[in-house]
């Protein structure tokens, strides 16, 4: 699973869930829409039905990706814990997929340990960089014995940056889909237009 707030979901998004299921021989990857993004509590987010709408668009090339509205279906912040215990009720082996950048924020999630009860963390990483657990082994006791490394190209590409380039009526071609760019031209998102 890939979970995220997706606002606009982009090019990093689709390499680091083709990364993950090639590295773990995965038969597919589910998205998950935010709908609370509580961690983003302190900026505006775009509605969690456009995101939704988006990701679709984003993903819809790829035979095996699928859109959950797993979060969009409860209310309440949206917690990884909580997303990956529900979907893992289901059975099977269960990988929540993320950056590196999001595993050295780990501690600050809510129940962490819950979320590694239910689930494998599936880790990008570039390939010259090696993950740093100091700190996060001693605040996320056993996180060593849960993550699985998936290697991927470093992509200098961000929600924010894309948000901010819309806004100055910059090309987001290449970085998000043409799908996603239309949606994004039809909302007005980000300011941009």
């Amino acid at each position: 699973m890939v979970g995220g707030t997706f606002d606009p979901p982009h090019l990093a998004h689709l390499v680091l869930a083709a990364a993950a299921r090639r590295a773990l021989a995965l038969d597919r990857v589910m998205f998950v829409v935010a709908a609370d993004p509580w961690l983003k509590a302190e900026r505006a987010v775009s509605p969690a039905v456009t995101r939704l709408r988006m990701l679709r668009g984003a993903i819809a090339p790829l035979v095996w990706a699928e859109a959950s509205t797993v979060e969009l279906e409860r209310s309440g912040p949206s917690y990884a814990s909580d997303t990956m215990t529900a979907l893992a009720q289901g059975g099977g082996e269960w990988w929540f997929v993320l950056g590196a950048d999001a595993l050295a924020d780990l501690p600050r999630w809510h129940e962490p340990q819950r979320l590694l009860a239910v689930a494998r963390l599936a880790v990008a990483q570039r390939p010259d960089a090696a993950l740093a657990l100091g700190e996060l082994a001693r605040a996320v006791p056993g996180v060593e014995a849960r993550l699985d490394p998936v290697t991927m190209p470093s992509l200098w590409v961000s929600s924010t940056e894309l948000r901010a380039r819309a806004r100055a009526g910059r090309s987001l071609d290449v970085l998000v889909s043409q799908t996603v760019q239309a949606v994004i031209a039809e909302l007005g998102l980000y300011g941009g237009g």
